[in-house]
């Protein structure tokens, strides 16, 4: 696994693990800032989050997400996802 960092109270694996709130807006203000100010001061948190940023509003766009209908895309999507988020941000 990539390093590990905490950087403003918050490690990288939380980060991760709550990119998508993030993304949404869900996320309570204080923890919102919290995200914030770790994103500004991990370049690979930034870079890794950008990137989903970037996947996730191309699939909305496109409409072209995962269909409902098909068996089992949500848990492979899911198991993707964990994948990534244990393998850490500099992946």
């Amino acid at each position: 696994m990539a390093v590990e960092r905490e950087i403003a109270g918050i490690r990288c694996g939380e980060v991760l693990a709550e990119l998508s709130d993030y993304l949404d807006g869900e996320l309570a203000p204080a923890r919102r800032t919290q995200v914030d100010a770790h994103l500004l001061g991990c370049d690979a948190c930034e870079r890794f989050g950008s990137r989903f940023s970037a996947a996730l509003r191309a699939i909305r766009q496109s409409g072209s997400g995962p269909s409902g209908d098909e068996p089992g895309v949500y848990e492979r999507l899911g198991a993707r996802l964990h994948q990534a988020v244990k393998e850490g941000p500099g992946t």
